[in-house]
């Protein structure tokens, strides 16, 4: 077994802590370290340095000096998750808020607020509404979803394949999703380049954010007055129909959710694939060499880069233990995906190919596991399948030290990712697969089989049935009679009027005529 992470400072209370704004919350020996700001530039890189110093459950300030705990452990993210008697996603038992230390207008607030959605509910009233989500989840053909992503990629790549360059995060990566998530929630009519951009917007925390918010919002409150109004064959629908009778509140809650969750983890897990086969050349020989496929590579991408660095938030509902760590009732813990995978417990050799195996935490865990992680799987597998297939030769255009990420403590989006490739027309997307005129049928070809000498029958078996040459069925024998195959020289004989015996026809059955 490999040995637990060595907590060097010992076991800490953040009640202890200076309070906000002491000189003490500076990053130092001792001090607590910020997600943000200067100093929180690589997150990646701090977070192995707080797992050096204080093991796998750690002490941070998030903005405003808001004090929290991130776990950095693979077990520990885990029974963090999986246990709702200690650990609850339901933020109005946390004890900064409630001693207002976390302003309404604090930069996390978005992520923190509790809403009346499943992610943030408990006992039953969880069961209720995850019920009716896993349930409309559980409507969704598989094999329709694919074959609609394929056509979407189709469509997206038609906008730019004759140009022969394109930012495949702006271009592709930001835009097949949202036409496949339209196309599920059951508005695909909406889906278009204002849509794309306000869902961006939005979760980019802009200074029009609010507006792009709105924007999507509506759509989604139409799209709920109009599936109650008629129900469909498409996940709004049956969210509205389930007999767990969500308001339409909670219906455009969960939509939203949906949408928004689904529409930013696929974004990023479709650039980090992306980016991997025109940067890494090990990945590409791999997958070109057939020892990698693409749902392989996309299993790889999320132990590596998942698509959330973190999720906000956990929070203690009793005084307990994490880590090596005593938590307090009402103290915050970040649920770290992007350090857990990287845990040297579970991953000591970070080069070694994690093929085939599942146990990353990229979807959560627990009763909050994300439910549309199959959808998000689908749209990068098809997606980036599709992609390669149209622009087999396409490669990175820039340096790759001249890619550039915004990073907060949420996720990692790549900006851009400029592409090269040899311009190909466009393919039609609507017409159905055609081969040609269908041949007329092969003629029946004659079969002829040169006859042997007639054996002597004796006299008492001569009007056998089973004698040779009787057209009666004749058994078979461990050694059948051979045929011999007409020499190609010879004129065909010309078939005969008769029926043929047994054996020829047993001849023409084995050779498939």
């Amino acid at each position: 077994m490999t040995p637990e992470h060595p907590t060097t400072t010992g076991s800490r209370d953040l009640a202890l802590d200076p309070p906000p704004g002491c000189p003490a919350h500076g990053r130092g020996p001792g001090g607590l370290h910020r997600l943000y700001g200067p100093g929180a530039e690589n997150l990646d890189d701090l977070y192995e340095q707080l797992r050096e110093q204080h093991g796998p459950v750690a002490p941070v300030l998030l903005h405003d000096d808001v004090p929290i705990w991130v776990v950095l452990g693979h077990a520990e993210n885990l029974h963090m998750v999986r246990t709702p008697s200690h650990f609850t996603r339901d933020s109005r038992i946390w004890t900064p808020l409630l001693e207002g230390m976390v302003k309404p207008d604090h930069p996390l607030m978005p992520h923190i607020a509790w809403q009346p959605i499943c992610s943030h509910a408990e006992g039953d009233e969880h069961k209720r509404l995850r019920d009716a989500v896993t349930s409309a989840m559980a409507t969704i053909d598989d094999r329709s979803l694919r074959r609609y992503i394929y056509r979407s990629s189709q469509r997206v790549v038609n906008r730019f394949c004759e140009t022969g360059r394109a930012d495949l995060v702006g271009q592709f990566a930001e835009h097949l999703p949202m036409a496949v998530m339209c196309h599920v929630l059951g508005m695909p009519e909406a889906y278009d380049d204002r849509m794309v951009h306000a869902a961006r917007d939005a979760l980019k925390g802009t200074e029009t954010a609010i507006a792009s918010h709105s924007y999507v919002m509506e759509a989604l409150t139409r799209l709920t007055a109009r599936r109650r109004a008629q129900p469909d064959e498409d996940f709004a629908s049956h969210l509205v129909t389930h007999p767990a009778g969500l308001t339409d509140d909670e219906v455009r809650e969960h939509l939203r959710l949906l949408l928004f969750a689904a529409y930013e983890a696929t974004v990023n897990l479709l650039s980090n694939v992306l980016r991997m086969v025109l940067t890494d050349p090990n990945f590409v020989a791999r997958l070109n060499g057939g020892q990698m496929t693409v749902p392989q590579a996309v299993e790889q991408s999320l132990w590596d880069e998942p698509p959330f660095s973190a999720v906000l938030g956990y929070f203690a509902k009793q005084d307990t233990e994490l880590g090596g760590q005593r938590i307090r009732k009402g103290d915050g813990l970040l649920f770290a995906p992007a350090p857990a995978n990287v845990d040297p417990r579970v991953r000591p050799d970070l080069s070694a190919n994690m093929m085939g195996n599942r146990s990353h935490l990229a979807f959560g865990g627990g009763p909050h596991e994300c439910p549309g992680q199959d959808i998000g799987r689908a749209i990068a597998d098809v997606g980036v399948d599709a992609l390669l297939m149209r622009l087999p030769d396409v490669q990175l255009d820039c340096d790759e030290e001249d890619l550039r990420w915004t990073t907060s403590i949420a996720s990692r989006h790549l900006v851009t990712l400029p592409a090269r490739f040899q311009p190909r027309p466009q393919q039609d997307i609507v017409a159905k697969p055609s081969h040609g005129r269908v041949p007329p049928p092969r003629p029946a070809m004659a079969i002829t089989v040169e006859p042997r000498p007639a054996p002597t029958v004796p006299a008492p078996f001569a009007a056998s049935p089973y004698a040779p040459g009787s057209t009666a069925a004749a058994p078979l024998t461990s050694e059948p009679r051979r045929a011999t195959t007409p020499r190609p020289e010879a004129a065909p004989a010309p078939q005969e009027t008769r029926r043929p015996n047994a054996w020829r026809r047993l001849v023409a059955w084995l050779r498939g005529y």
